[in-house]
């Protein structure tokens, strides 16, 4: 069950869509989930519903609404192919730490305003690149979000990034959960040893999981890298953090 909203911000409107179970009455928990590089489709839509089957109520925004509504990859083409991939990079080139706390901070207000998400405590999961929202978004908002998780996360903890997911992590007060793919080109093991030492550092109730033989975006169904076994183990570890903290 989903329903499309659109969303007021401080930079435009974000059109977005809300999950919740095929039997869900009243409100649920609520679960923020933000995309990978490729934005909204349908197997993000798939991913989301799945989610919210566990007993939760999702939303799903357009992170690329600054420049297009709904999907912006064309049917039958991916990021992979190169008259696509330099679209979504203009538009992630957007996606500020200034621009996401703008966002953050209008996701909450939806959150508080609409009659399928319960009070209190929330959710945050991320792909690809936007595992650095989900952290941003715990450690901008620590009261509020109880878990924030991040799977085949790129970029989470470079050396020479003053904006690196790293330098934040010290205000989260939630769990944490990372789900990284063996072997990642976008988060070599460096990058995962110092992010975990600085998580271990600040006192933060975290995993950190290495998926092995699985590829970059292993839980996209329409990727080539797609893994059905790690696509599988994602979704039962995440069910686990939030039937735990939720």
């Amino acid at each position: 069950m989903s329903r499309a909203i659109d969303i007021p911000a401080a930079d435009g409107t974000i059109d977005a869509h809300i999950f919740t179970p095929g039997s869900a009455g009243g409100s649920l928990p609520a679960v923020v989930l933000f995309t990978d590089i490729g934005g909204l489709r349908p197997c993000y839509h798939e991913k989301a519903q799945q989610i919210a089957d566990n007993g939760y109520a999702v939303l799903m925004p357009n992170v690329y609404y600054r420049d297009a509504s709904g999907a912006v990859v064309p049917k039958g083409k991916s990021f992979r192919d190169p008259d696509v991939r330099p679209t979504l990079l203009e538009y992630a080139a957007h996606l500020t730490p200034e621009a996401q706390a703008r966002d953050f901070a209008a996701l909450l207000d939806c959150l508080d305003s609409e009659a399928e998400f319960a009070d209190g405590k929330i959710g945050v999961v991320g792909y690809c690149m936007t595992g650095a929202f989900a952290l941003r978004m715990a450690a901008e908002h620590p009261g509020r979000v109880a878990a924030a998780a991040g799977f085949h996360s790129a970029r989470l903890a470079q050396a020479d990034d003053p904006n690196s997911s790293v330098h934040l992590v010290g205000t989260i007060e939630g769990r944490v959960y990372l789900g990284h793919a063996d072997k990642d080109e976008l988060l070599p093991p460096e990058q995962i040893a110092r992010l975990d030492e600085a998580l271990a550092r600040a006192g933060v109730h975290f995993t950190t999981e290495l998926y092995q033989g699985a590829a970059h975006g292993f839980t996209a169904k329409d990727a080539p890298s797609y893994d059905a076994a790690a696509d599988a183990l994602h979704h039962k570890r995440l069910a686990m953090l939030l039937e735990e903290t939720l």
